[in-house]
C-alpha cells in the first residue's frame, strides 16, 4: 500500500513540474508554489511511513544516501549506471 502510494504521489508531483514547464516555461508562480509544496508533502509523508515500516529514521536513510554519493565521488563513479558502484 505504501509503496503504491508514493509512486502515485511522486506521480503527481512529476505531472506538476511537467505542466509548468510546458504551460508557463517552468516560471513557478506562487500558486504552483503553494500546490507543489503540498504535493511534495504527500510525498514526504509516504516516504516517512515506509520508513517507519522497516525500522528506519529519515535522518539515517538521508546519512546512508549521503555517504554513498560521496564514496561514488571520491572513486569517480558519480556519473556511471547502475545502483551498486
Amino acid at each position: 500500500y505504501l509503496s503504491l502510494g508514493i509512486a502515485g504521489e511522486t506521480g503527481e508531483a512529476v505531472e506538476k513540474i511537467k505542466k509548468l514547464v510546458r504551460n508557463n516555461n517552468g516560471v513557478a508562480d506562487a500558486e504552483f508554489l503553494d500546490l507543489f509544496k503540498k504535493e511534495l508533502g504527500d510525498v514526504l509523508w509516504y516516504l516517512s511511513q515506509l520508513a517507519t515500516q522497516f525500522k528506519f529514521s529519515l535522518d539515517d536513510v538521508a546519512q546512508t544516501n549521503l555517504d554513498k554519493l560521496k564514496s561514488r565521488m571520491e572513486r569517480g563513479v558519480i556519473k556511471s549506471a547502475g545502483d551498486v558502484r
